[in-house]
């Protein structure tokens, strides 16, 4: 797993990268750190429905608590973030620490919360798979860290936010 992971990663660490993407990749993928972008979805959508306000204060309250459990799940994993020594990371990371992706889990929470309560989900998702990518792009995740972050995401949101009370 770990070779093809390192494969998978070399791969997307080579492919489409010239300066103008590169600063434009991290510049967008800055838009997801601390589950910024998802809370200001929320926040916003609390903002603009109020007859929904309760439910748009637990949908943003999901996506914060699923970032927080990621948080804490990668000090327990202790997965230390990628390192290949001709492609060296193109950002600077607030931890060491890997799997799972918060950007990852933040996003597919806040693809599955945001969804449920009315907004199109495949812009939603394209995003949260957007921004997930772009940490292998910028070569600060695993390909694996990634899918953990987004299944852990789902499945977090799924549990807090089941599809019978998001309306």
């Amino acid at each position: 797993m770990q070779q093809l992971d390192e494969r998978l990663l070399r791969l997307a660490r080579t492919r489409g990268h010239d300066a103008g993407a590169e600063r434009a990749v991290a510049g967008f993928s800055r838009l997801g750190e601390h589950a910024g972008l998802w809370l200001a979805i929320g926040g916003a959508g609390w903002a603009i429905d109020a007859r929904r306000r309760p439910a748009w204060r637990r949908a943003t309250a999901t996506v914060a608590g699923a970032y927080a459990l990621n948080t804490a799940v990668k000090l327990l994993v202790r997965r230390p973030r990628p390192q290949l020594p001709d492609l060296p990371p193109l950002l600077a990371t607030p931890t060491q620490l890997s799997f799972p992706s918060a950007h990852a889990t933040s996003g597919f929470a806040g693809a599955l919360v945001y969804s449920r309560l009315g907004l199109p989900a495949a812009p939603l998702y394209v995003l949260a798979a957007a921004l997930a990518y772009s940490r292998v792009y910028l070569g600060v995740h695993y390909p694996s860290d990634v899918l953990g972050g987004a299944a852990f995401g789902t499945a977090l949101a799924a549990a807090r936010f089941p599809r019978r009370a998001a309306r």
